[in-house]
C-alpha cells in the first residue's frame, strides 16, 4: 500500500511543479493564448484533486502504527494545493506591467496615479487616526488624573471637618470650664481666706487664659 502512496505522490509532484511553472505565464499572456493557458491550468488542478482522494483512500488503508506519518505528509500536499489554487484564482485576474500597458494604452498611466493617490490618501488616513489614538490616550490620562486630584479633595475636605469637629469640642470644653471657675469665683468671693489679691490674681490669669484659648479657637475654626 505504501508503494502505491509513493507513487500518488510523485505523480502529485510532477503535476504540481508543471501548474506552477503555467501559473507564473499567465500574468504574461492576454487574449486567447491567455484562455487557453487558463483552462489547461483547471483541468490540470482537477487531476491533482482526484490524485489527492485517491492519496486519501490508500492512507485509510495503511497499518495504524504507520499511519501517522503518511497523514502528516497528506496534510502537507493538501496545504500545497490549497496554495497552488490560491495562486492560480490571483494569477487569471493579474496581469504583468507590459501587457497591462498594451491593453490599457494611456488608461495604464491614469491607473497608476490613481494607484498613487490612492495611497497617499491611505497614508493620509493613517496618520490621522495615529493622532485620533494618541489624543483620546491624551483624555483617558487627564480624566484619570482629574479623578485622582477629586478623590484627594474629598478626603482633604473629612479630615478638614473632623477637625473642625474636634476643634468645636474643644471650645466647648473651655467654655464649660470657664463658667466652672466663674461658678468657683463667685463661691469663693464669700470664703474670707479666698478675698486675698493673690488669689484674685490667680483666678485672672486662669480666666485670661481660658479667654485667649477660645479665641484662638474661634479664629480657628473660620480659618478653616
Amino acid at each position: 500500500m505504501s508503494s502505491d502512496f509513493e507513487a500518488y505522490e510523485q505523480d502529485f509532484g510532477t503535476l504540481t511543479a508543471e501548474i506552477t511553472n503555467k501559473v507564473g505565464r499567465i500574468p504574461k499572456l492576454s487574449g486567447e493564448e491567455k484562455t487557453q493557458l487558463v483552462l489547461n491550468v483547471d483541468k490540470q488542478l482537477e487531476e491533482v484533486r482526484e490524485l489527492m482522494e485517491q492519496m486519501d483512500l490508500e492512507v485509510r488503508e495503511i497499518p495504524v502504527q504507520s499511519r501517522a506519518m503518511f497523514n502528516s505528509r497528506l496534510k502537507s500536499y493538501k496545504q500545497e494545493l490549497e496554495k497552488l489554487e490560491k495562486d492560480f484564482k490571483r494569477s487569471r485576474i493579474a496581469y504583468s506591467d507590459e501587457v497591462r500597458n498594451e491593453l490599457l494604452g494611456d488608461d495604464a498611466g491614469s491607473s497608476e496615479n490613481q494607484r498613487a493617490h490612492l495611497l497617499d490618501n491611505t497614508e493620509k488616513l493613517e496618520r490621522s487616526s495615529r493622532r485620533l489614538e494618541a489624543g483620546y490616550q491624551i483624555a483617558v490620562e487627564t480624566e484619570q488624573i482629574g479623578q485622582e486630584m477629586l478623590s484627594n479633595l474629598n478626603t482633604d475636605r473629612e479630615k478638614i471637618q473632623r477637625a473642625r469637629e474636634r476643634l468645636r469640642e474643644t471650645d466647648a470644653n473651655l467654655g464649660k470650664s470657664s463658667r466652672i471657675l466663674t461658678g468657683m469665683l463667685r463661691s469663693h468671693l464669700c470664703t474670707p481666706h479666698c478675698s486675698s489679691p493673690p488669689f484674685f490674681f490667680f483666678i485672672f490669669i486662669v480666666l485670661l487664659l481660658l479667654l485667649l484659648i477660645s479665641c484662638l479657637v474661634f479664629q480657628f475654626i473660620h480659618f478653616l
